[in-house]
Formats: C-alpha cells, sequence, structure tokens
C-alpha cells in the first residue's frame, strides 16, 4: 500500500478509489467476528471520508490508524478523517487493545499478561 513504513505490518484496509477491501491473511487465526467488525471500519470510514484507510501493526505492536489520500482529491476531507479516527480510537478501544494483544502474544511471542 501507499507509504508503507519499515517495521510495521498493514492487519487491513480500505481504497475509495479503487472500492477495494484487503485483509492480511497473515492474521486470518483472527475470529471471523473480529474481521468483519475491522471490515465494516475500514469500508466505511472510506465511503464518510474518501481516500485509503489501513489499520497497522507498529513494531512494537501497537495499532495505528493511517489514511491517505491522492493529491488532486479534492473530495478527501482530512478534517473528517481526523475526527473520525479519534471516533474509532474512542469507541472501538476494546477491539484496538485486544489487536494489540493478539500481535504482542502471536506474533512477538511477548509472555500473556493480563
Amino acid at each position: 500500500m501507499m507509504g508503507e513504513k519499515v517495521g510495521r505490518t498493514v492487519l487491513c484496509g480500505a481504497n475509495a478509489y479503487e472500492k477495494k477491501y484487503y485483509f492480511n491473511e497473515d492474521f486470518n487465526q483472527i475470529p471471523e467476528s473480529i474481521k468483519e467488525e475491522l471490515h465494516i471500519i475500514c469500508v466505511l470510514f472510506t465511503e464518510e471520508v474518501g481516500g485509503v484507510f489501513t489499520i497497522v501493526f507498529e513494531e512494537d505492536g501497537s495499532v495505528s490508524f493511517d489514511t491517505e489520500a491522492y493529491e488532486d482529491d479534492i473530495l478527501y476531507d482530512e478534517v473528517s478523517s481526523g475526527l473520525l479516527v479519534r471516533e474509532i480510537k474512542m469507541r472501538r478501544q476494546e477491539l484496538i487493545e485486544a489487536l494489540s494483544m493478539y500481535y504482542r502474544v502471536f506474533v512477538l511471542h511477548e509472555p500473556f499478561e493480563e
């Protein structure tokens, strides 16, 4: 995807330009209900503000949201994008924490701590 940084792993994303959703098959063992929730979050985000939206695991296991738009995209709303990311972080805090824990335990092989 656009602008991928070293040490980061894309979990999933949606692209408003190509009308496509992507899920990284390395994470297929994530429960189906969570995959569906991620799909909905990504697609609704791009339908609302446009551009490309990705959910990414950082090197330390934390979860980040990236949003980008083509330079000539006059319909992309950067302000709404920032507000929507903040809303997702608030409303989906448990999901984000669970994904981070999953990544740290199963990918980074850190000990599980409750």
